[in-house]
Order: C-alpha cells, then sequence, then structure tokens
C-alpha cells in the first residue's frame, strides 16, 4: 500500500498513521506528504517520520481548479494507492475528485451525514446533539457525504465545550483513521452504492461500528 496523504495543520491524523506503518500494523509507505500551508506543523512530522513533503502554494494559481491540476500530476507520479485528507482544509474541484475516484479518503469530526462543513463540533453542540463522533468516508462531489467505512461514537456532555468535545474524538479519529487505512490495505472493503463492507470485521460494536480490530 502507497500512500499520498494531504494536510494543512498539525498533522495528529498524519502522524497516527505514519506510526501505523511504522509499527508494522500496515504494511507499505507513505510515499509523500503534501501541504498547501507552508507552516503547517505536519510538515514537521513528516520529517520526523523520514517522509518525503513539500509545500504547495495556492497562492500562485488562479483559480482553485488551476491549483487542484497541479496537484493531481504531482500526486500522480507517486502511483498511489490510495490519497488520505488528514486534516487538508480546501474544498476540492470535482476533477481532483475524479482524477482519484474510489481512491480517496477523508475523515470528518461528526457523524456523518450530520453536522458536515467546518466546526462541526460546535455544531453540535450549538444543535443539542447527545452524541457526536468521527467518520471516515470516500470522498465524493457532496460534501462529507461519502460512503462511511467506520464511524466512532462520542457522547456529548452537558458542560461540554467545542474545545472539550473536539478533543474527545480526536482520540478516536487517531485510531479509526489507521484502521480504515489498514482494512484498505488488506482488500477488505467492498462498496456497493452507499455500503460499505469490511469482509470479516465484527459489526454492531459501540463505540466503534464496525469494531476496531487494531489500534
Amino acid at each position: 500500500m502507497k500512500l499520498v496523504v494531504l494536510i494543512s495543520g498539525r498533522g495528529s491524523n498524519l502522524k497516527a498513521i505514519a506510526q501505523a506503518f511504522k509499527e508494522r500494523k500496515i504494511k507499505g509507505k507513505i510515499s509523500l506528504v503534501i501541504s498547501n500551508k507552508k507552516d503547517a506543523h505536519g510538515l514537521e512530522v513528516a520529517r520526523e517520520y523520514g517522509i518525503p513533503s513539500e509545500f504547495h502554494d495556492p497562492s500562485v494559481f488562479k483559480t482553485r481548479e488551476e491549483y487542484d491540476i497541479h496537484l493531481v500530476e504531482r500526486i500522480k507520479e507517486e502511483k498511489p494507492d490510495l490519497v488520505v485528507l488528514a486534516g487538508y482544509m480546501r474544498i476540492l474541484s470535482d476533477y481532483f475528485i475524479e482524477s482519484f475516484e474510489g481512491k480517496l479518503i477523508n475523515i470528518h469530526p461528526s457523524l456523518t451525514p450530520a453536522f458536515t462543513g467546518l466546526k462541526a463540533q460546535k455544531q453540535a453542540i450549538q444543535y443539542g446533539a447527545k452524541f457526536s463522533g468521527c467518520t471516515v468516508h470516500f470522498v465524493t462531489k457532496e460534501l462529507d457525504a461519502g460512503p462511511v467505512v467506520i464511524q466512532a461514537v462520542v457522547p456529548i456532555k452537558p458542560d461540554d465545550t467545542e474545545h472539550t468535545l473536539s478533543d474527545k474524538i480526536l482520540q478516536y479519529e487517531h485510531r479509526i483513521y489507521p484502521q480504515a487505512v489498514k482494512w484498505i490495505s488488506e482488500g477488505r472493503i467492498k462498496v456497493k452504492g452507499r455500503q460499505v463492507i469490511v469482509e470479516g470485521a465484527e459489526y454492531g460494536t459501540l463505540p466503534v461500528n464496525p469494531a476496531l480490530e487494531d489500534f
């Protein structure tokens, strides 16, 4: 399994996935990390793990589409099996999504389809939801709405803030994202319409469904 990972910020999910490769829980490697932010801490994470990393400046391109065409060309040079969005804070063009259809995944800090877009944790608290969580999904043209690979459920307590809820959710992000990558690397993921079936996985186990096996 060869991955390209796109980041914009601290790179905590990148670190969780990189550690899983280092510990041989996932066989293969991250061949490249790309950031659209020059000062993203995730670039330092990549260096710590010896992963090639690059900053690609969106400001030198006239449009989002031109930038994405440039990124697609660079990513294809790596011949990745999977492209992973790990805190990548740009809306992707249709061209980008079509270029990696079926090989592009994202993690979102809510139980999709609830609370899509930015500040999902704040949305959940303001709405009065009793549970939130995180979702690994395949990326489609509809924002945060692709077929779900795995979700983790996190209770929302009355005294939770956006910050405390984010921290609780993040702990599960670091578990379910490497797990999803591992399942995909092993060829255990089958997508039928909106349904994602993980061959051999236990279902119906909370707070994670399907159940975590390795993380």
